[in-house]
């Protein structure tokens, strides 16, 4: 069975092919072949890879992400590249969703209506549900009567106890779907399972904090599997800091903005999620990596942005075992979860008191998926690489074998 993911954002393009037999593998397999569009302003650059390790990249003369798109989907099978003697053996095409609403907790197939309802709150994640609905509908053209899956970044966290999910703003908005959704679900719930199976321990008896770094992140409690409060809200701004959204401020601050500085909407959203996190603070970069050397060369601001990130990471971290009443396991995951032994260590150098004792030795030199914490630490401390495509192919591979999706 071949499954297909496509990962849409809004200045990238990610794809995966993966081939999954009779039985599904425990672990992740690698892909047979995954590729990546970096969107510019009047080129693309599309980047491939096959199970082989040999690349292949190509710059296309092109503004648009559809022709970008297509053309990257065609070198499955008619490139020199190709993995495919057809487009044909494609069993399915998965899309990771960022916001599922209040309609949306498991995979589904995609229908018209299912579109509909996706396009309805666009509005709550916009750039990214524009890309994925302009991608599904590139699937439609290219791959014809190959079904369509939609998994939901805010399905894992649909069944959050209601003292987590209602914002303390009047009921009347809970009624109307204002409510605390959750982000990064997917990559949390394969995480959490991935920690137990490392663990060699049910999962259902854990209680684990998972920290999902990259360029969004988000700190999620998992509680018999279950998430039970995580930091991102309503949009994905809500929480801590990030590369360049806020996270959390004082809603009176842009109550401030906007009466004596008569800022609208549009500049606010700007403000919040592309001027703000790393990038507001340092004036820098929002890239953790420039963070990092510019703080080697004593920059001042940039410290300034890491010991906020950090101490905001820590009070998350801190939150979310307080919601359980205690913690087995944290994770590090995602871009800066997987990659910044710096942030993992000062994180975890005030979290003594809940049992965290980090191995400085396995933190620098981490392997992933691996245990960085000392034999005497109560609370075991991984390194888990992020696995959102191979969790929507699974997915997916589910409800084929199911029967619940079929070519028509």
């Amino acid at each position: 069975m071949k499954i297909l993911v496509l990962n849409s954002g809004s200045s990238s393009q990610k794809a995966c092919l993966y081939e999954i037999g009779n039985v599904l593998p425990g672990n992740p397999p690698t892909c047979v072949w995954e590729a990546k569009i970096e969107f510019g302003e009047r080129m693309a650059s599309i980047s491939m890879k096959n199970a082989q390790g040999a690349r292949q990249t190509e710059e296309i003369q092109s503004s648009s992400r559809r022709e970008a798109v297509e053309r990257l989907l065609s070198t499955l099978a008619d490139s020199k590249f190709r993995v495919l003697s057809s487009i044909s053996e494609i069993t399915a095409v998965g899309h990771r969703i960022v916001h599922g609403g209040p309609h949306f907790e498991d995979p589904v197939l995609i229908t018209r209506e299912v579109r509909e309802a996706i396009a309805a709150v666009a509005e709550l994640a916009p750039l990214h549900t524009t890309a994925v609905l302009e991608g599904i509908e590139i699937v439609e053209e290219v791959f014809k009567d190959v079904p369509q899956i939609a998994v939901f970044d805010t399905g894992f966290h649909r069944q959050m106890p209601l003292e987590s999910a209602i914002y303390p703003g009047p009921y009347e908005w809970f009624e109307n779907n204002i409510r605390r959704y959750g982000f990064h679900g997917i990559n949390h719930q394969y995480c959490a399972g991935r920690a137990a199976q490392l663990l060699k321990k049910d999962l259902q008896s854990l209680k684990i904090v998972s920290c999902h770094l990259g360029n969004g992140c988000s700190v999620t409690a998992v509680e018999s599997g279950r998430s039970v409060d995580t930091t991102m809200g309503f949009t994905p701004l809500d929480g801590i800091m990030m590369g360049t959204r806020s996270g959390s401020v004082d809603p009176g601050i842009l109550i401030h903005l906007m009466r004596r500085r008569q800022l609208d909407s549009q500049q606010i959203d700007r403000i919040l999620n592309h001027e703000s996190g790393l990038l507001g603070i340092s004036g820098i970069s929002s890239d953790m990596r420039e963070m990092l050397k510019a703080v080697k060369q004593g920059n001042q601001r940039a410290k300034l942005a890491f010991d906020i990130y950090v101490h905001r990471l820590r009070a998350a971290i801190g939150s979310m075992a307080a919601a359980m009443g205690g913690m087995d396991a944290l994770i590090f995951t995602a871009g800066i979860g997987e990659n910044s032994p710096q942030v993992r260590a000062a994180t975890c150098e005030r979290l003594g008191f809940l049992g965290i004792e980090l191995d400085q030795h396995a933190n620098a030199n981490p392997q992933l998926d691996a245990d960085i914490s000392t034999q005497q630490s109560r609370v075991r401390v991984w390194v888990i690489r992020a696995e959102e495509d191979w969790t929507i192919a699974t997915e997916c591979w589910k409800m084929v074998r199911a029967g619940l999706v079929g070519k028509s």
